[in-house]
């Protein structure tokens, strides 16, 4: 169903926003009043063809956006699992953008997309009677849409369970064709897996951890200025407190002369409140340059083992052609992929997979073909009651599941079959049904 229409700076349009409820609605208004255009609108945004002359005058782009509930379209639900467009609060949102200059950009539920895949989402979600258009009613995918909606009114595991069977069948298939590309390039699956292994061993053996580069760096660094840093440090501290006559010495005596002023002159007590604090972070000062110096010490051994680690980290990181400090992400970004070839190399194990997944479709598969047998039947009757009292008395309709090959869609293509009159055998809709 569709939910809202916005339209912005399309042909004569301004800014729009429709909104629709469950049931019948209509537009009506004299000829100019703009309904074609709403139609076109919604055409555009399911993948019809536009250019740069449908942006209104002025305007930069045409932007359209259409949000459809699909909850109950079996069918729709499944196109988007298949295609990997997320479904967004039970919806669709396809959304199409026209700018004056005749460039096009879709999308769906905010993912980029082509309009050709607007255009096969649109034909599940939307039928567009016009009086020379094809009829959607006719399209074999169709059918068997209308009749899985009617299997859904009569058992509510029908549209779950489509949903089931199309997302077991990509698994399938995307087993199958792993197992046979590496049946067709076995060796070099073989050759890339052992240059893996040899990597992710040479990492292993280096195992660098998450920030040591800049740990060891600055750990170098250090090492590689002990002796100037010892010095510096020590200067620093016979200045202040060790030197004939030392910075904190004097100014603790001007400190202890200026209290003595002070009480002569109140004024001073501005100057000795300011030199106070200097003094006590001088002391400060010395304290924590004893602390340092009782920690610093040349240590050339451990300098050599620095060095020797940081030749190591470079070494590999020109071998695997990335920077010393992402050796851990490459070494996590090999193993993973490590893990996938190993996986997707183990052919034994690639046709177990694929043997139990089939299993599980055709037994998926296999229950929704019951519950379209059930439907089909009832359909078929309820339709042909119906013919009756419309005046096409001995007419039939009956749904045809005919076997095809395992897809997204089961394991049956759904025809619906029509006979006008009593006495004819029932024929392919497509083939026997007239404009009326």
């Amino acid at each position: 169903m569709l939910r809202t229409l916005t339209i912005r700076d399309f042909v004569i349009v301004d800014t729009i926003e429709l909104e629709f409820a469950n049931g019948f609605s209509v537009f009506t208004g004299e000829t100019g009043a703009g309904k074609s255009i709403l139609i076109d609108a919604l055409q555009l945004a399911l993948g019809g063809r536009g250019d740069a002359s449908v942006v209104r005058e002025g305007a930069a782009k045409a932007d359209i956006s259409a949000d459809f509930q699909i909850e109950a379209d079996a069918a729709a639900a499944a196109w988007l699992m298949e295609h990997e467009f997320a479904l967004e609060e039970g919806g669709a949102l396809l959304r199409r953008v026209i700018d004056n200059a005749g460039r096009s950009k879709a999308y769906i539920n905010g993912i980029a997309a082509t309009a050709s895949q607007l255009r096969e989402l649109g034909d599940l979600l939307v039928d567009i009677h016009g009086q020379h258009a094809h009829q959607s009613l006719l399209k074999l995918d169709a059918q068997r849409g209308l009749l899985d909606n009617q299997a859904q009114l009569q058992d509510a595991s029908a549209a779950p369970l489509a949903l089931e069977v199309a997302g077991l069948h990509k698994q399938w298939r995307a087993v199958v064709r792993q197992r046979e590309a590496f049946e067709r390039d076995e060796k070099n699956v073989l050759i890339e897996r052992e240059r893996l292994e040899w990597q992710v061993a040479e990492l292993d053996k280096l195992a660098v951890k998450p920030g040591e580069w800049t740990d060891i760096s600055n750990e170098h660094t250090r090492l590689s200025h002990a002796a100037s840093l010892l010095e510096g440090a020590q200067e620093a501290l016979a200045a202040l407190s060790e030197s004939d006559q030392p910075i904190l010495s004097q100014l603790s005596s001007l400190n202890t002369k200026l209290g003595k002023l002070v009480a002569v002159d109140s004024q001073l007590q501005g100057v000795l409140d300011c030199m106070e604090p200097a003094r006590i972070q001088l002391q400060e000062a010395v304290y924590a340059l004893n602390d340092y110096l009782d920690r610093v010490e040349l240590d050339p051994q451990r300098l050599r083992d620095v060095d020797a680690r940081m030749d190591a980290l470079h070494s590999a990181a020109r071998k695997f052609r990335v920077t010393p400090e992402t050796l851990p992400e490459e070494h996590v970004s090999l193993t993973e992929k490590l893990a996938e070839l190993s996986g997707a190399s183990d052919l034994e194990g690639l046709r177990q997979q694929e043997a139990a997944l089939e299993e599980r479709y055709l037994k998926a598969a296999g229950k929704l073909s019951k519950l379209r047998a059930g439907a089909a039947q009832r359909l078929g009757e309820q339709v042909t009651e119906a013919m009756q009292e419309l005046s096409m008395t001995g007419g039939r309709f009956a749904v045809g599941l005919n076997p095809a090959e395992p897809s997204a869609a089961g394991l049956e293509q759904v025809e619906f079959l029509v006979a006008g009159h009593a006495g004819v055998a029932p024929r392919p809709l497509a083939k026997v049904a007239s404009g009326g």
